[in-house]
């Protein structure tokens, strides 16, 4: 059974004293977990099989989540993302960073609980973006040419050229977009 919340959208269960690290979980669900990676005290994996759902659990409102990576946690209710976000921040003070803390006040969360988000991600390479078209050859993909990106139903994505260019700073800015 998976025990407790873990940072990056994991959770995380104990086995014979290790601990194992799992995504796409909340604590309470009971799984099957197949490791990716195994170390002496602790481990990490993905669920194979759900025998039991945890009854905190919420069915997603976004048609893209567990895909597109920007809301790890969707399949809680938000009061209970925050609950977990703030054991977080005080677990992280005081067992790594060995801080003593004074009681904290609860996290104050969004008024609105769904579509708030603000954060976007870009990933850059130094290759060009390739078509569907292109990536139907996997030579092309595994080639020289390997750069792809993942487009999320229902959202427009721009592929922009990056022009290398120096500012009158002290620090250059290593690239422009055009």
């Amino acid at each position: 059974m998976v025990n407790d919340y873990a940072a990056d959208g994991k959770s995380l269960a104990k086995v014979d004293g290790k601990v194992v690290f799992i995504e796409s979980t909340v604590p309470g669900d009971v799984v099957d977990v197949k490791l990716f990676k195994n170390k002496k005290d602790w481990a990490e994996g993905y669920p194979l099989r759900f025998h039991e759902y945890s009854k905190e659990r919420v069915d997603p409102f976004c048609s893209h989540f567990g895909v597109c990576g920007g809301c790890q946690w969707q399949m809680l209710p938000y009061k209970k993302q925050l609950e977990y976000k703030q054991k977080q921040v005080e677990d992280n003070l005081k067992r790594i960073g060995k801080v003593e803390l004074p009681p904290l006040m609860p996290i104050v969360g969004a008024d609105q609980d769904k579509f708030y988000r603000n954060k976007l991600e870009y990933t850059f390479s130094n290759r060009r973006f390739l078509l569907e078209s292109e990536l139907k050859d996997l030579s092309d993909f595994f080639g020289e040419k390997m750069s792809a990106v993942f487009m999320p139903k229902g959202f427009l994505i721009r592929s922009l050229t990056l022009k290398p260019v120096t500012c009158r700073t002290s620090q250059p800015m290593p690239f422009v977009l055009p």
